[in-house]
């Protein structure tokens, strides 16, 4: 896969399980004492050079120890990730916490991202044809220490303003095959935010509205669990709005 052996598929997969639970760089040791790779720290240091090399992993300025980089998280979520299976009772939350405002868009979208926020912890964002952008758990990301500054607050708020991003995001979307699209950064996008942000966006379209809907959030975020989330609720109102006729 990518050229990648196996025993690097389970170093790298171990690398972002780490990552993702510790929200910091990761080093050999400690992957050798917690994970079961069979391998001696040695061996681990020297494939994740290599990993390095094949442009997978990154290496963090102030510490020794390595971070993936958007590649290595790409391939993580294309072919190691199993997304987390959403209960019956999750469904039913989401489907009863818009159906109230089913009945007109604005009130339905505002609420879909307050909803969304509330649910994964990260910030939701929401995007119409129609010029329309909504926004929802700001606080979420302000709380994380990766984000409490203000150049990154700058940013993301004038992002949050700017229609014509948005526009151009929801063209870029628009017909993809996949159900659900990654922000990462590097090569997917040209944005400063995503130096240290990722984005998981659905698609939604009804008769005469389509947008997206999603998250922004670390990039340790757990995406086997907040994937089938984002996938389930764009589905929920591109229903939502066909049946209104929307």
């Amino acid at each position: 896969m990518e050229g990648l052996t196996q025993r690097q598929v389970d170093i790298l997969k171990a690398i972002i399980n780490e990552y993702t639970h510790s929200g910091g760089p990761v080093g050999s040791e400690i992957l050798e004492k917690k994970y079961k790779l069979g391998v001696s720290p040695a061996t681990i240091r020297n494939e994740m050079v290599e990993l390095a090399k094949k442009g997978f992993l990154k290496k963090n300025h102030f510490s020794s120890g390595r971070v993936p980089s958007a590649r290595g998280l790409r391939f993580y979520i294309k072919n190691i990730m199993k997304e987390k299976e959403m209960s019956t009772a999750d469904e039913v939350a989401y489907k009863n916490s818009i159906w109230d405002e089913k009945s007109e868009t604005h009130r339905l979208l505002s609420q879909a991202t307050k909803v969304l926020a509330n649910r994964t912890g990260l910030m939701s964002v929401a995007a119409t044809n129609i010029g329309d952008v909504y926004y929802s758990g700001l606080v979420n990301l302000f709380n994380r220490t990766s984000f409490a500054n203000w150049d990154f607050s700058r940013l993301l708020l004038g992002r949050l303003d700017e229609t014509t991003y948005w526009e151009r995001l929801l063209v870029r979307l628009h017909g993809l095959d996949d159900d659900i699209f990654y922000m990462l950064g590097e090569e997917d996008v040209s944005d400063p935010i995503y130096d240290v942000c990722a984005s998981i966006f659905g698609e939604f379209e009804g008769k005469k509205v389509k947008g997206i809907i999603g998250v922004v959030g670390p990039k340790q975020m757990y995406y086997d669990v907040v994937s089938p989330q984002v996938k389930y609720f764009s589905g929920l109102i591109e229903t939502i709005l066909k049946e209104q006729g929307r």
